[in-house]
């Protein structure tokens, strides 16, 4: 084991009293350093990512069988769903005029220069 270093940490009451009842005063150093590695070996985002991708590669062969399993029926799904589904309808902006502000401006602009002349 590495070279010990006292540290300060501050922990609420009702952690300290949790600790006070699994650790006696002399051995809380050891019971948190133990408790920091066990969080560190199985809770951390590290340790998460090593299992899932653990797995994943584990269990390629599984995920493999299943989805062959279901192709089917997902396939027969998916078309059932996309026969229901009706045509979009498409509309046509022929001879609708523009509301925009730019196009609005250019026409009232013109109107205020034939009025002055």
């Amino acid at each position: 084991m590495s070279t010990a270093r006292r540290i300060n940490v501050i922990l609420p009451e009702s952690t300290l009293k949790s600790l006070s009842k699994v650790a006696k005063p002399g051995e809380r150093s050891k019971f948190i350093d133990k408790a920091v590695r066990h969080y560190i070996a199985n809770d951390s985002k590290e340790a998460l990512r090593a299992r899932l991708e653990f797995t994943a590669r584990r269990d390629v062969d599984l995920d493999r069988e299943i989805m062959e399993e279901w192709a089917d029926a997902d396939r027969e799904s998916w078309q059932k769903f996309i026969e229901s589904t009706p045509e979009p309808v498409l509309y046509s902006l022929d001879g609708v005029k523009s509301t925009s502000r730019s196009s609005t401006r250019r026409s009232v602009t013109k109107s205020k220069k034939r009025g002055r002349r």
